[in-house]
């Protein structure tokens, strides 16, 4: 090949170079085209989004002595079992006592009962008396009119009448008074027993606090109570997760969220399992407010040396119960986020939030009352 010709084959190559390197860049340009008007726009994505979840800390009630620590960090506890005991020798010593109270108050007010049938009682006593001195007088004046009996007799029989009329106003003052006691009651519902049984269901209430329990299931971290340690109402010895109770907060950018609404399906994949398992959840809604707002110290946008800055939204996704329980999660793992936006919003398909604990009764308590009424009345009623 001569000179010549290999100048001329290299303009030629060149061209067929850019114009293959031309045609890929178009065919790219295409390609992302028709990507973005057929998925890309009716999609929003992000990384910048991790799993979040309730951490239920664990308080006492009652202060008291470390006994028994019975749950440590990682463990898996089911709700109602017992994590914690405490020293319960005051508590048991307070309850015997509150029994013994209530007790005595239900025989105490059983004898205001019966001395108020007594007093009823007497005061008919008292009326019949106060007759059969009247008719006793009315006897005598007449017999003096007569002059049968002298007028001394008559004397002594209204002495005997104006005796026995304060008898009966003293009769009828005391069942006044007896009255006040018992009127509107019977010994169950008297005042007296109603405070010594609320004094008995709170002792009861404080022993059966010395055995903090598990308020759900869940797992168990940040333990920081120790056996022997003297702890006080609200102090927090532990927390617990329920790995059931968990959802994602995915922050993204304000130019993301035009389209997207509550109940919209997102599919989300975690670092801790890769590409291999997608969750799927739904759209739960979106934050009032971006993050700096919230903040401690937010921004003061006034001054005169304004940047701004592309501001980020927390969005909460539901996540699928069934998904959670094959492939558990755990609180703080990131994960990436893909939103369908395109997609007509299922609000009707979401899962309620409701979080409850169940509520401590005292049906332990009733019971003993119960049995303590029984045994110590002495009257029905």
């Amino acid at each position: 090949m001569t000179a010549g010709t290999a100048e001329e084959s290299n303009p030629a190559k060149r061209k067929r170079l850019l114009t293959a390197l031309g045609l890929l860049f178009i065919v790219a340009a295409v390609a992302w085209g028709i990507h973005w008007f057929i998925y890309s726009r009716s999609h929003e994505s992000t990384d910048d989004a991790y799993v979040a979840g309730n951490l239920i800390r664990i308080t006492p009630r009652v202060e008291g002595t470390v006994v028994a620590v019975l749950a440590d960090d990682t463990d898996h506890v089911k709700q109602g079992q017992i994590l914690v005991k405490l020293d319960d020798t005051d508590a048991r010593l307070a309850l015997d006592k509150t029994e013994a109270d209530l007790g005595e108050a239900v025989r105490r007010i059983s004898q205001t009962f019966e001395a108020h049938d007594q007093e009823t009682a007497n005061l008919a006593v008292k009326q019949r008396s106060l007759e059969q001195a009247e008719a006793d007088l009315a006897r005598r004046e007449q017999a003096v009119s007569l002059q049968v009996v002298s007028r001394e007799e008559a004397e002594h029989a209204r002495s005997a009448r104006d005796k026995a009329k304060s008898e009966l106003d003293l009769a009828r003052a005391q069942l006044a008074a007896s009255d006040a006691e018992v009127a509107g009651t019977s010994v169950d519902s008297h005042p007296a027993v109603k405070q010594a049984e609320d004094r008995l269901r709170e002792a009861w209430l404080t022993l059966n606090r010395c055995e903090i329990r598990a308020s759900a299931d869940g797992e168990v971290a940040k333990r920081s109570v120790q056996v022997g340690q003297q702890v006080a109402p609200g102090m927090a010895l532990m927390a617990i997760v329920p790995m059931s109770q968990l959802w994602v907060e995915a922050n993204f950018k304000e130019d993301q969220l035009k389209g997207m609404t509550v109940g919209q399906p997102v599919r989300l994949v975690s670092d801790l399992y890769g590409s291999a398992v997608t969750f799927h959840g739904r759209v739960a809604g979106l934050s009032p407010g971006t993050g700096s707002v919230f903040s401690l110290l937010p921004p003061q946008n006034a001054s005169g040396n304004w940047i701004k800055i592309v501001q980020r939204l927390p969005v909460r996704i539901a996540l699928d119960a069934k998904e959670l329980t094959s492939h558990p999660l755990r609180v703080g793992l990131s994960m990436k986020v893909e939103v369908e936006t395109g997609v007509p919003a299922k609000v009707e398909n979401l899962p309620a939030t409701r979080y409850e604990t169940p509520v401590e009764d005292a049906k332990g308590a009733d019971a003993l009352i119960r049995s303590i009424l029984r045994e110590n009345r002495t009257r029905k009623g």
